[in-house]
């Protein structure tokens, strides 16, 4: 049962050990000894962390019946650089990931291009990425090497969902989502806002609130009226019941056959 967050390699002493002999991918399908896991390197950004993230390092994971999967996490500084802004900073990156069934160890300020190096120092055997040739830092494919060497395993992108999709949505609803965090007690200096765009919003959510309120009433006027409905009717259907009890009894008393 897991218990703790997966460890930072530079925190943990906890290295392989074995001797790092070369292994083929055929020979780490197979299976290899209990303290020799194949050890596989996925690396990303992965800002926002979401389902999509989480799928890609479930199948690097679970590429080898036996495997110790590292993941490298680039820093702000080199991410700004290469890809552009982030939402979340490389603290709150490296935390996500540590908090990730699927990942064993978290390696912080990964490098933007994997050097043998760096393959070496962390004992890596197979780097996991989607086949999608990428293109950054002035080369067509960061991974192209890799897959020379025989040392790249392809993952399955997870369609419809990915961190440029989140903000998509976020900056298409801006307006929402601003109101929704006014209400939740954000100021508009927190939120960027301007002062004339505030009072808009605010009114906006005044707006909601008594529309809310006029719903709430028509609903409980329905509700009274058709317990009144409801109340008439056992009325009415009570009363024909008692007046045909009336007249039954009266012609019993008054009628040609009757009492008197």
């Amino acid at each position: 049962t897991l218990t703790a967050p997966a460890p930072f390699a530079d925190e943990t002493s906890c290295q392989c050990q074995a001797p790092h002999e070369k292994l083929t991918i055929a020979q780490a399908r197979l299976g290899t000894p209990v303290d020799r896991p194949v050890r596989v390197y996925a690396d990303g950004i992965f800002d926002l962390f979401h389902a999509g993230h989480a799928r890609a390092l479930m199948q690097a994971k679970t590429l080898f019946p036996n495997s110790y999967l590292l993941v490298g996490v680039c820093s702000d500084d080199l991410t700004h650089k290469f890809k552009g802004f982030t939402v979340m900073n490389e603290t709150e990156r490296y935390e996500a990931l540590r908090h990730c069934r699927y990942v064993d160890e978290v390696i912080r300020d990964a490098p933007w291009t994997l050097t043998p190096e760096f393959l070496e120092k962390h004992k890596i055997d197979f780097v996991a990425h989607d086949d999608i040739p990428y293109s950054s830092a002035g080369s067509d494919d960061v991974y192209k090497h890799i897959k020379e060497a025989g040392m790249f395993v392809p993952t399955q992108r997870t369609e419809g969902i990915s961190t440029s999709d989140i903000i998509t949505r976020i900056v298409r609803d801006y307006d929402v989502y601003a109101r929704r965090n006014l209400q939740r007690g954000y100021t508009a200096k927190e939120l960027n806002v301007s002062f004339i765009n505030e009072k808009k919003y605010r009114f906006q959510n005044q707006v909601d609130k008594m529309k809310e309120k006029v719903k709430n009433v028509e609903e409980k006027s329905k509700e009274f009226v058709y317990k009144v409905e409801e109340k008439s009717h056992d009325l009415i259907q009570k009363w024909e019941e008692k007046s045909r009890e009336f007249i039954g009894n009266f012609l019993e008393l008054f009628g040609p056959d009757g009492a008197w």
